[in-house]
């Protein structure tokens, strides 16, 4: 089954335009749980505009299902990591100044960096997975620097799925396999939904787990979170 990990950093962002501690991130991370979710994503930036690193070590002992810390593993995230020690780290290669992830690695220009970096967090007992693309050859690059798994970045998938869905999800079924084949588990991320997520998932049945969170939060101020959460997890059945 495909697990549903939701990114709470958007809850955090509305806590902090105005300060103080509304909405609370640890209460509304412990109600994302008890309504079915089956993880919590957060991904901590240097200038913690959204989710600090405090809130990192206050989610830790709060997180009763799985915990995953994505980020680009700048020296203070794999200090905070190896502190911390989620489920999984999920390595992205934003520059601290990105407004949101936009792209995977290319793994091969970054191939010792990252080989290194997995080897960190691999010796701190923490599942490791990649964000890349679906290039069958950065599959394959991604396998040999030790991750266990990659997250397939699914922007290219969202924006062309109203035109064509059967051509736009392609290349990540594609991908998804020769992943699989050679051994590595596949997570997806980046502009799913509830209109799009049920295809995904059908047409790769063996996900590993999504993680959502920007499109699940502004789905919440209409449905719900508690409803919400249900509906994205109806999608993954």
């Amino acid at each position: 089954m495909t697990k549903l990990s939701v990114n709470v950093n958007k809850v955090a962002t509305l806590r902090n335009a105005r300060g103080g501690n509304n909405p609370d991130v640890i209460q509304v991370s412990k109600d994302i749980q008890s309504f079915g979710a089956e993880g919590i994503t957060v991904h901590p930036r240097p200038d913690e505009r959204h989710i600090r690193y405090s809130d990192v070590r206050a989610l830790r002992p709060i997180v009763t299902t799985e915990f995953n810390i994505e980020g680009y593993p700048s020296t203070d995230f794999i200090d905070l990591v190896c502190e911390v020690r989620p489920d999984q780290v999920t390595l992205v290669p934003d520059p601290p100044e990105a407004l949101t992830s936009n792209a995977g690695w290319d793994v091969a220009a970054h191939k010792d960096f990252l080989r290194e970096v997995v080897r960190q967090f691999h010796s701190c007992g923490i599942r490791v997975s990649i964000f890349v693309g679906t290039e069958p050859d950065n599959l394959d690059e991604a396998k040999s620097v030790g991750t266990d798994r990659v997250e397939l970045y699914t922007e290219p998938y969202a924006a062309e799925y109203h035109k064509d869905r059967a051509l736009a999800v392609a290349p990540f079924v594609a991908a998804a396999r020769h992943a699989h084949e050679i051994g590595l588990g596949v997570n997806a991320g980046h502009d799913l939904d509830l209109h799009n997520l049920g295809y995904l998932h059908r047409e790769i049945p063996f996900l590993e787990e999504v993680s959502i969170g920007h499109a699940l939060i502004c789905d919440a101020l209409y449905l719900g979170l508690e409803e919400t959460i249900q509906r994205y997890l109806n999608c993954l059945k």
